[in-house]
Parts: structure tokens; sequence; C-alpha cells
């Protein structure tokens, strides 16, 4: 079977004279039309082959299309329904068109070999929308989001970019990350969603549904608060997934969204297997949408879904919920993006997730420019992009990545991989995959070591994880691999090589959250468990549920509020601190407590100079950083002392943390001689110290060198 598309306004001049055989043509003018010899020809030929009209499609409403021409679209193809005797199907979403179906005169459904032409311009100018990830291309990219001061310097250079009517702005790992660098991420929200909203372009975040914004589930007493503080933070939409793609785990959220001011996208996870055909999904989309949804996202967070289903299920939502608006995003690791996304456009697709430079392609998203420049030559209506603006703002997440952010990026993360087809790993979790790996390659190495095998390689065990990815996910049920089952079956798979090298069995260590998945205690897994999962659950004791998840976490935020009451900590604007320590408790903690900055400020330090010393000896390496600081020498032999208590107080001293900040003429810290003399050391010209070479209470000699701090500004 073919389909020939056919232009309203010209349908109706091809009826009597070509007995509705062929839909289609180059020429705008239904008078040129009708005067192309190659069409008549064509016209001929099927008369001849007896080809006749098996299905007429039309479009009622739609961009471009007034009363005359839905009037035209309805006769054309009531007309061809009378002389075909053929059913007029169910109306199309796309605007201003008609269609029909020419069925081979043998009956069968192959294609009549027929030249296909060009779609006529006036048919193809849909309007298509861009948004930009620019959380995403971070989370994707690396383990932190940019700081609050940055997120301001770039807002208003993607405004003047002047292509995009939406940006992702947080949510997903955005508030966790902030927290974990020592950062408040509720000032970084409403500081990067406020130049948005001031223009109009609307700002949306990424939940988990269930889980919220952590890797775990939440009371549902927290989810509703969530909603209520992102809207008054300035965040229009909220993107809603659930990695199992249960609606109850998603419903909830669309309602408590709409109570909370936001507009609510429910999330389709995309993954490729027997299970999740376009039949599937379509079905949970008709569940979303009738809860509440207006919108629907195509998740496809690992870029294996295939273009030719995704253009399906694109259309099979559009011709049954025309005014629902469809998202589409898609990560570009194992290639197929790009034409997934003109399949999309083509099927009903509304708006297309992007990335910019340098943050782009690799296992993150297509480049707004080669998305912009693909769709417009196929047709669509798609804006124009400020080139200067773009540059711009290219070069100043570079200089974001320069400053910091490029410590925690893993250049692995930049390449594109077919692999990934096979174990169908999402893009947005390869940084912290790969932090993961280089930690356990070195166990595994050792045990491998012990038995006098060859050690492996990052690649190799690279290869050798996505193997067994491949080989745990049918096994545990199918479930989508995104955040968390993505991290589940890559932690399953993980240790599954690591137990291994110990010459232990397959599922020796899985934790908690991982049989929270496998039991459903999380939703329902798409397939079925592999026996011997079952068994081992059986043999644990554990029990299999099949209740709503949600009722397994009791509303909690009382317990919050008490405590925050206790603590004598405010509540926030909006409730947003009460909300952060809800959601993310350990490090909202280590956040208040200062803990989290200074191990921050040590990871950081310890990350450039890993950087630095890469190809140096270790006496090279320390040479080079000693050489850009200044060394605290002590004066005098003597015990160091970081801080004196007094009023023999019994409280443990605290030392300074790496990457502490000093003016010049600051106390740096004291040393007590051997006379019991106390001397006060100062903090040199001041600046950052990178390096404590004593602790509190250690013995130094005259000359030795007790600290550095790398000076911020050198003469």
């Amino acid at each position: 079977m073919r389909c020939f598309w056919v232009d309203n306004c010209c349908f109706g001049s091809l009826i009597d004279t070509y007995r509705c055989a062929v839909a289609a043509g180059r020429e705008k003018s239904p008078r040129l039309l009708r005067k192309s010899p190659l069409l008549f020809a064509e016209t001929r030929q099927l008369l001849r082959a007896g080809s006749r009209v098996c299905a007429v499609r039309w479009q009622a409403g739609g961009e471009g299309s007034g009363k005359k021409g839905n009037r035209r679209a309805r006769y054309a193809c009531q007309r061809v329904e009378k002389m075909s005797r053929c059913p007029i199907i169910r109306p199309l979403c796309l605007p201003y068109r008609a269609e029909v179906l020419i069925l081979h005169p043998n009956g069968t459904s192959v294609p009549f070999p027929l030249i296909s032409y060009k779609i006529p311009s006036n048919m193809e100018k849909r309007k298509i929308q861009f948004s930009l990830v620019y959380r995403d291309m971070f989370q994707s990219s690396g383990k932190f989001q940019p700081r609050k001061d940055q997120l301001e310097r770039i807002a208003p250079v993607i405004i003047k970019m002047g292509c995009f009517s939406r940006v992702e702005t947080n949510g997903g790992a955005f508030e966790q990350v902030n927290l974990l660098a020592g950062e408040n991420p509720n000032e970084a929200v409403r500081a990067f969603t406020k130049a948005f909203n001031e223009v109009g372009i609307k700002t949306h975040m990424l939940d988990r549904g269930l889980n919220g914004l952590r890797m775990f589930p939440v009371p549902a007493d927290v989810r509703r608060l969530m909603y209520k503080v992102k809207h008054a933070q300035g965040t229009d939409i909220t993107r809603i997934f659930c990695g199992l793609n249960d609606v109850r785990n998603i419903i909830p959220s669309i309602k408590y969204a709409i109570e909370g001011g936001m507009t609510p996208q429910a999330t389709l996870c995309i993954t490729t297997s027997p299970i999740h055909t376009a039949e599937y999904y379509a079905g949970i989309a008709d569940q979303l949408i009738e809860a509440g949804a207006p919108e629907i996202c195509l998740k496809d967070m690992a870029g294996i879904g295939q273009p030719a289903m995704l253009g399906q299920l694109c259309r099979m939502i559009k011709e049954k919920h025309p005014e629902v608006i469809i998202e589409y995003h898609g990560h570009t690791g194992p290639g197929l993006s790009m034409a997934s996304i003109l399949e999309v456009c083509r099927n009903g697709c509304d708006i297309i997730d992007t990335a910019i430079e340098p943050l782009a392609w690799g296992k993150v998203h297509p480049d707004v420019i080669s998305v912009q420049s693909m769709l417009k030559n196929a047709g669509f209506d798609v804006p124009e992009i400020n080139m200067d603006a773009y540059m711009e703002a290219r070069k100043l997440t570079q200089e974001f990545i320069d400053e910091w952010l490029g410590y925690f990026i893993n250049p692995g993360n930049k390449l594109m991989s077919s692999l990934l087809l096979g174990c169908g790993l999402p893009g947005g979790m390869m940084g912290s995959m790969m932090a993961d790996l280089a930690g356990v390659r070195e166990a595994i190495n050792a045990n491998r070591q012990k038995k006098g095998e060859e050690p492996l390689s990052e690649d190799a065990l690279l290869v050798k994880l996505f193997d067994e990815v491949a080989y745990v996910w049918p096994r545990v049920g199918y479930p989508p691999l995104v955040t968390p089952f993505s991290q589940y079956v890559k932690n399953i798979a993980l240790m599954n090589l690591l137990t291994e090298s110990m010459d232990k069995p397959r599922y020796s260590m899985m934790d908690n959250a991982i049989w929270g998945m496998i039991l459903g205690k999380s939703g329902k897994l798409p397939g079925e468990l592999a026996p011997e999962i079952v068994e081992l659950a059986k043999e644990k004791g554990y029990e299999f549920s099949t209740e709503d998840p949600q009722t397994n976490y009791p509303d909690e935020l009382d317990r919050f509020i008490k405590e925050m009451e206790e603590n004598g900590w405010d509540r926030g604007q909006d409730d947003e601190e009460l909300l952060e320590f809800a959601m993310h408790e350990t490090q909202y903690r280590d956040y208040k407590s200062g803990a989290a900055k200074k191990r921050f400020l040590a990871d950081l330090q310890a990350a450039k100079d890993k950087s630095a010393a890469s190809g140096l000896t270790p006496e090279e390496a320390a040479a080079l950083k000693h050489a850009k600081a200044d060394a605290i020498v002590a004066p005098e032999s003597g015990i160091v002392l970081w801080e004196i208590g007094g009023d023999a107080e019994n409280v443990k001293a605290i030392e300074p943390f790496i990457g502490k900040e000093y003016n010049e003429g600051d106390f740096f810290c004291h040393i007590e001689n051997g006379f019991g003399k106390i001397l006060d050391l100062p903090a040199a010209l001041g600046g950052k110290l990178v390096e404590i070479n004593a602790k509190q209470g250690s013995h130094v000699q005259k000359g030795d060198v007790i600290a550095y701090i790398e000076r911020s500004f050198r003469d």
C-alpha cells in the first residue's frame, strides 16, 4: 500500500480529471498541476494497471486551513468515497491535507512502483519549535551543573539566539548536584528561570514521578509540595516520567502539577525490545492524556528508539489526540537521533529538544544548527538562529567547562558509539557510569592479577559491561533504561563482573533498591522475570508486590517541619528549603553543615591536580603545583595548632579545608614552640588553600612546609 499526499486546494481539481488515482505533484498551482506531462503519464499507468482507491483521509482544521480549505477537503474526500466505495477514516491531525491510499491491483500490500513526488511547499510548512535542554547537556556529559552566577550570565545569551521557545532549566539531578557542590539549588533555579519568564520563553524541568527529584520513592505530600515550589520558582512545565512507564506513578503527578499551577508533560520512556512497540506506548499515552496531560514527551533517553517506530507512535497519538502537543527528546549516543527527529516531525511532532556546542553530539543531543538545517530543507517552518548569539553562548559554555565543570566531564562522553544499541544505556548516565567503572576496574584487575590473568583496559571492561547489561536486561523484566532503573541494571551488570572476578555467582551483590524494582515496589515491570531471579527472591524470603507503589511510602513532611523548627532552620520562600530537606535529606544536611562544600572543593582540587599531573612523574607534578602557590613555612620548630578551643572545652579542632579562600594577612594557624609560646602564622598573600601537610597536633621542624596557598591573582 502506498500513500500519496494532496494539497486540499489541488485535490478537488484532480478528482474528475484523474479519477483520484494520483494525489501529489511538484507544482503549487492546480492549473500547472493539471498540465504536468509526467503526472498524466503516471495517471494512465495507474488506471491501466487497474489500481483502485482503497482509503481516504481528510484533515479538518489545523494551522493555515480555513473554512474554505476544510470544505474542499471534505468535498474531495466524499467524491472519492462515492466513486471508489471506500470509507473515509478518522481525520489526521496534520494541517490542511487529504490522503489517498492506492492499492495494488493484485490486492497485496506491495507498494505500487511509481515515483514519489515531493510534497508541495504550502503543505509541508508546518511549524516546529525548539527547546534547549541546557540542564541535560551537562548531566549527560558529567557530574555537576553550572553555578547560579554562570546561569545568570548564559540566560540572556540563550534568549538572544532567538530560536528557542523552551529551555530546560532544572529537575533531574540539578537540585541534588547543586547541594553536593555546596550550592543552594533554590537560588540557582530562581535566577535561571527569571530571565526566560520575563520574555515569555517557557521553562521546563524533569521529574521522576514517584521518585520526584531523587533516585528512590518520595512520599505523596512531598511530591505535592514539589510542584507548588517549582511553579513559584518560575518553572512552567514539568516532564513527568516513570522508568517503568507505570501510569500509577505518573497520573498522581499530573494531578499534583495541575494543582500546583504547572503544565504536566507526561512522558513515554522509549526503548527497543519485543515488548516496547508503538501499540504498547500508544495505549499508555491514551491513559495519560485521559488523566489530564495536555502534552506528551517521547523520551528517547538512550537514543535507541527506532525512527520508524517513533514515527508510527507519533502518528498514532496525533490521529487520536490532535490537540495534544508532542515533544521529542533524543540522545545522539548510537547515532539514530537525526533520523528519528525527521521521522517524528513528518508524523506530527511539535517540539524538538536540542543542544548547543561544545556539549552537543557525543552521548548528549544533536546541535540545534543541524536540526534546524535538516528540518528547514525538509520544508518545515523553523525559527532562524542568531549565529552571533550562538557563538557567544558556545564561548560562555566552554568558559564554564574550563573553569571547573570540565574536571568532572569524562572525555568519552563526547564520543558516539553504536555499541549502545545493544545495551541501551542512556546518555544521561554516562558520566556517573564511567566514574563507577573506573572504581570497579581497580578491584576487578586486582582480583584478576591474583589469579594470574591480564588486567582489563577501560575499553575492554566497557565492552564487557555493555554485554553484561544486554544479558541482564531481559532477565529483570525489560525495565526501560532510564533513571533510576538504568542505574539499577547497570549496577547489577557491574557487580556481576566484580563477583565473576571473585569466582562468585551472578546476582550476589544486589542492594535493597534493586530488589525493590524486582519485587514490584517501584511499579510493574514491563516483562517477565527470569526463573533464576524469581528463585533467588524466594531463597531470600522476599515477597512480590502488586500494590500501588505510593502506598509503601507514607507522608513525611511533618517530620521535616518539626526538625527544621528544632534546628532553627528557615523553611525558605514558598517552603523551598523544606522541599530540599525532604527531597534530599542527606545532601541537605551536608549542605547546611558546610561539609558538602569542603568535600566538593577537595574533590575539585584533586581533579585539578590529576589533570595538571597528566604525563608527569609525581615529583614533577608536585613541583608544578607548588610553583603556582605560596608555601606556608614553620618559622620555628613546634606543634601545629589549627584551633585553640580555650575554656577547657573538649571540642575537636576543625582543620581548614582544601579550597578555602584567604585574604592577605588572614590568620592561618598557630605553632606552639618548645618554650610554650604560641606563634600566629598569617596566610601570606592570601588565595586558595590547595595542599595541607600537617595535622592538628603534629610536630614540625623549622623550615617545614605546613601548607600551600595558591594566589588568585599573581603579579
